[in-house]
């Protein structure tokens, strides 16, 4: 029988925030809670949530003050709390510390897990330095990359989210660093879910094409190319006899412009839950222009609610789909291929109705239960190594 374990969480971002990173430390954490382990979870306080401890019988919540991330009021980092990590600490020390984000408070559980000779791995789950250029600061491109490089390498090992993703960490010289990987619920994303009524509202028939887009409308998105792909596809006459109705799932600060340039689109807002599960089940083709990505969550969700995904051969995508198979894959950055590929899937209805066969096939091979082993595994290989207390300098 396994002894349980204390292991801290630290996350700049946490439910009821919709985006990758709390959907994988949703799992990660239930996980090893149903493992027996005592969790202690650090991260801002959010909405009306009061400010310091929250404990219960195997969790304690750490709840720090937060700041709005610039560009992104939804969203927020939260600010340096090592007085209060240190009084948490010696209270029960940690076996090991998880730390999945590298902003301030981060950066102060690093710091204060050094002195007290805490073992700490960490989780590389976005690509900051990359979305520089899509906010011009193009000039804080290399401090950034220089800062996350530091930052993980201060760390026993960091976890990748994808083979692509792992090869970005390693020529980044991000060191040492290995695949966590991720999973998907098969139950909750099913085509089991599928909805006509919900088609229905959205204004399609029965044998229409619902062609369908979920995540953060933002830069980083590559969501010229969704405009660009839907302009094209509205002009090619082979598609004259073919009805189709983009859905667009998510909110963003590109919304607006959006909403503009595509007129004819349905924007749902941000869903969760069954409703997301229904929206996707309900369409037939999921389109995922993203280039920014160290996994795409949403790639496999999609996967497992039957639908035909256009996406890159990167992230998520590259690692679970066989191209013309389980899905469409396009060269990196090749937007010409992206948009014959979707054209390909809307024409081809055999073709489609395979390849959404074998995409719930591959989705079902990925259970969360073997991610969190994993993650399980890589925290008690961590704390069984002492290391000594010192200092880390800035």
């Amino acid at each position: 029988m396994k002894t349980a374990q204390c292991f801290t969480l630290v996350s700049e971002t946490w439910s009821p925030q919709i985006n990758g990173v709390t959907n994988t430390l949703s799992h990660l954490s239930q996980g090893l809670l149903a493992r027996g382990h005592h969790l202690q979870i650090v991260r801002p306080a959010q909405g009306a949530e009061k400010i310091g401890l929250n404990q219960a019988s195997a969790r304690t919540d750490l709840r720090v003050r937060g700041m709005p991330l610039p560009g992104y009021p939804q969203l927020q980092w939260g600010l340096p709390a090592t007085s209060a990590l240190r009084r948490l600490w010696q209270q029960q020390l940690p076996d090991a510390v998880y730390l999945a984000t590298e902003g301030p408070l981060g950066w102060s559980a690093l710091r204060l897990a050094r002195r007290m000779g805490i073992p700490v791995i960490s989780g590389f789950h976005t690509r900051f330095d990359g979305y520089c250029n899509h906010y011009r600061l193009g000039f804080l491109q290399g401090s950034m990359a220089s800062y996350l490089r530091w930052f993980h390498n201060h760390t026993r090992l960091t976890l990748a989210a994808s083979h692509s993703h792992l090869r970005e960490l390693q020529q980044l010289g991000i060191q040492p660093c290995t695949l966590l990987g991720r999973g998907v619920d098969c139950e909750q994303f099913s085509p089991a879910h599928r909805d006509p009524a919900l088609r229905r509202s959205w204004g399609v028939a029965e044998g229409d094409l619902v062609l369908l887009h979920t995540g953060r409308l933002a830069a980083e998105k590559n969501l010229q190319l969704l405009v660009d792909a839907w302009q094209t596809l509205r002009s090619r006459q082979i598609l004259n006899n073919i009805s189709l109705r983009l859905v667009i799932v998510g909110d963003g600060p590109q919304r607006a412009e959006l909403q503009r340039r595509l007129p004819g689109a349905l924007f749902t807002g941000m869903l969760e839950g069954e409703s997301l599960a229904r929206a996707y089940a309900s369409a037939d083709i999921f389109i995922f222009p993203s280039l920014s990505e160290t996994f795409g969550n949403v790639v496999t969700e999609a996967m497992a609610s039957g639908l035909a995904v256009c996406a890159f051969e990167h992230a998520a995508a590259g690692q679970h789909i066989s191209d013309r198979i389980s899905g469409c894959l396009a060269d990196m950055a090749d937007e010409a291929q992206f948009i014959d590929n979707l054209t390909w899937l809307i024409a081809d209805a055999q073709g489609r109705r395979n390849i959404r066969l074998h995409a719930r096939h591959r989705a079902c091979q990925l259970d969360w239960s073997q991610v969190v082993q994993r993650f399980e595994g890589y925290l008690q290989q961590a704390a069984c190594t002492a290391l000594p207390a010192g200092q880390l300098q800035p």
